[in-house]
């Protein structure tokens, strides 16, 4: 018995986009909704989407209050925002109001198809909550609170490890400056702090910090753990 195809709710007002959304996923074995409007968009999170692809640029509706209301209703659906914007601002506010992810248009199918493949692998570890987290050479046992690269056990300080346990948490998932600061410090919100600390996190599990494997950076937005492969 082989398993539902997942469906993937396309939202968004241009319809040689959906077109090629439609061909490209379905080619991959999605099932595909379509939406060209918010008010659709809203009254098909009945059909319970598997992931969601969401255009900010729509004709009825606010992108990000869209985003922020689709959130609200369905709380763990992973959300991949298409946007023509490209820059950081825009790239960090869809990020606060709730999306897993963000794809600059113009696109290349490969990449879109790879990020939500990390959008519903990081659904999945969220709700499995699996005790080990395992990418790479890099080991980190969520209930003994043991870090390991290979076989060798990395020391960790108290904010390095809550930091890795954030990132672990939300793996292939970008976390703005503005959320990791939330998570770690109660009134800090100078990004350095944050700097500072993944720098010093990427010294003990990168094999070339200048170059990392692990803990990628998203320039002016914030910072992204590679997804188990």
């Amino acid at each position: 018995m082989t398993a539902a195809p997942l469906r993937v709710l396309v939202v968004d007002d241009e319809p040689p986009i959906r077109k090629l959304l439609r061909m490209g996923l379905a080619a991959n074995g999605y099932q595909i909704l379509e939406a060209a409007n918010g008010k659709t968009a809203l009254s098909m999170l009945s059909e319970a989407p598997d992931l969601i692809i969401l255009d900010l640029g729509l004709p009825d509706t606010q992108g990000h209050e869209l985003l922020r209301t689709i959130r609200a209703r369905s709380e763990s659906v992973p959300i991949v925002v298409l946007s023509s914007r490209g820059d950081e601002a825009g790239k960090v506010q869809a990020l606060d109001s709730g999306a897993d992810d963000y794809v600059t248009k113009p696109f290349g199918m490969d990449e879109l198809l790879a990020r939500l493949r990390a959008a519903l692998r990081h659904q999945l570890q969220t709700h499995g909550e699996r005790p080990i987290f395992r990418v790479g050479d890099l080991s980190v046992d969520l209930v003994r609170r043991i870090v390991k690269i290979g076989d060798n056990e990395v020391k960790l300080s108290p904010k390095e490890y809550d930091l890795l346990r954030v990132l672990v948490q939300h793996a292939g998932k970008v976390l703005t400056h503005r959320f990791l600061l939330g998570e770690l410090w109660d009134d800090l919100t100078d990004a350095q702090y944050l700097r500072v600390y993944v720098r010093q996190l990427r010294q003990k599990i990168e094999a070339d910090p200048e170059r990392p494997q692990y803990i990628l950076t998203e320039t002016g937005i914030g910072y992204r753990l590679r997804a188990p492969d």
